[in-house]
């Protein structure tokens, strides 16, 4: 089976979650992925248990499937010509190191591009690589609040909150992936050249905060934490139910109109409080107390099937276990095996009509890959 990036090399010299991340999807495509490691320690994530997968964290292994490890000094003269030799043969490098660290190794992008022209370099950075924000640490939970996603997460009127994943990070991978694909088209289109690609977690956060910053560029005034409700649609939240909670997702007046009758009160839909979606906002507040009156007759699962037969989207709140073994029953196969031993993996996302990703394979021990790639590299 031909994959659309077999045969690339993928010189991973990032650590954490963004830039393995991104690592981890173009290896699903099909390119090698060579992860380059501290010796003795690895990537931090190794450490971040518990959970444990055996000897690496649960968290390492998220984010580290398919790839192979090699441990490299850079400040050791003879791993500083392994590591220039590899990047010197990459297709592509990922790196996240802080603006500048690379230079004195001759590993920084102008350096690497001078050497190796054709290679795709994409940087990842918290707050971009000049100026201010060069110097600044990008961690995911500081671009959450400078970024202004904790200022409309959280409870109306509550502290500021942070989003239950690391969601910057993984939106950086996503950039950084769409970044590279790109410039390898580009590479393949023009004039054989690769380029620099640099994606900073501020700029992926800021990019993916859609209706909310269009919100506050187009009036102004700075967008607020509603807890579960939706700014501008209504009822679009988690109401009360007999046992628990119910989360609706009423996009239009016909949804509203069919909620209303399945509840058994179909004169809700013309109460000229809730008659049209401006009307439901305005008066979300007795929306929510009229709703959660008729919700109380039936326990959630009810509820959501029910309104679901009807054509309301509707849906009960569920744990991690509980979604991955609905989209297991809705055939998504959200999971992967990758080997003995090892905790199954979340599965690529993207379904293809012409080829299927790379089956994953097991994340690496650290540098159990380092005697092979020495000995591809001394090939030539």
């Amino acid at each position: 089976m031909i994959r659309p990036l077999d045969g690339l090399v993928v010189a991973d010299l990032s650590r954490v979650l963004a830039g393995p991340t991104a690592a981890v999807l173009l290896a699903d495509l099909g390119a090698r992925v060579i992860k380059v490691e501290r010796p003795g320690a690895g990537d931090d994530t190794r450490a971040w248990g518990p959970p444990w997968a055996g000897s690496s964290s649960a968290y390492f292994e998220s984010a580290n499937r398919s790839k192979q490890s090699i441990a490299l000094d850079f400040a050791d003269a003879d791993d500083l010509v392994t590591a220039r030799a590899l990047v010197d043969r990459a297709d592509v490098v990922i790196e996240n190191y802080r603006t500048g660290a690379l230079e004195r190794f001759g590993l920084d992008a102008a350096s690497v591009l001078a050497r190796n022209p054709r290679v795709v370099y994409c940087s990842i950075t918290g707050f971009g690589s000049s100026g201010e924000g060069a110097a600044m640490p990008g961690y995911d939970f500081l671009v959450q609040a400078l970024g202004g996603l904790m200022s409309i997460t959280g409870d109306a009127g509550g502290e500021p909150r942070k989003v239950g994943v690391a969601m910057v990070d993984l939106l950086a991978a996503n950039h950084a992936v769409m970044g590279v694909l790109a410039a390898l088209l580009h590479r393949e289109r023009a004039d054989g050249r690769g380029q620099h690609v640099e994606v900073s977690l501020m700029g992926s956060l800021l990019a993916s905060l859609a209706n909310q910053a269009g919100s506050y560029l187009a009036t102004g005034v700075e967008p607020r934490a509603l807890g579960n409700r939706h700014p501008s649609i209504a009822p679009y939240e988690t109401l009360r139910c007999r046992d628990g909670m119910l989360a609706l997702a009423v996009g239009n007046d016909t949804q509203f109109a069919a909620l209303c009758r399945e509840l058994g009160d179909p004169e809700l839909a013309g109460d000229p409080r809730f008659a049209t979606n401006p009307a439901r906002v305005a008066h979300r507040d007795d929306l929510e107390a009229a709703l959660e009156r008729l919700l109380a007759a039936d326990d959630s699962a009810a509820w959501a099937a029910r309104l679901l037969a009807v054509g309301v989207p509707a849906g009960t709140v569920n744990g991690i276990g509980e979604a991955l073994a609905l989209a297991r029953r809705l055939g998504l196969a959200p999971t992967a095996e990758v080997g003995e031993g090892h905790p199954a993996q979340l599965a690529h996302p993207v379904r293809y009509s012409a080829f299927a990703p790379v089956p994953p394979t097991a994340p690496p021990a650290l540098d159990a890959d380092g005697a092979a790639v020495r000995a591809w590299l001394a090939e030539g």
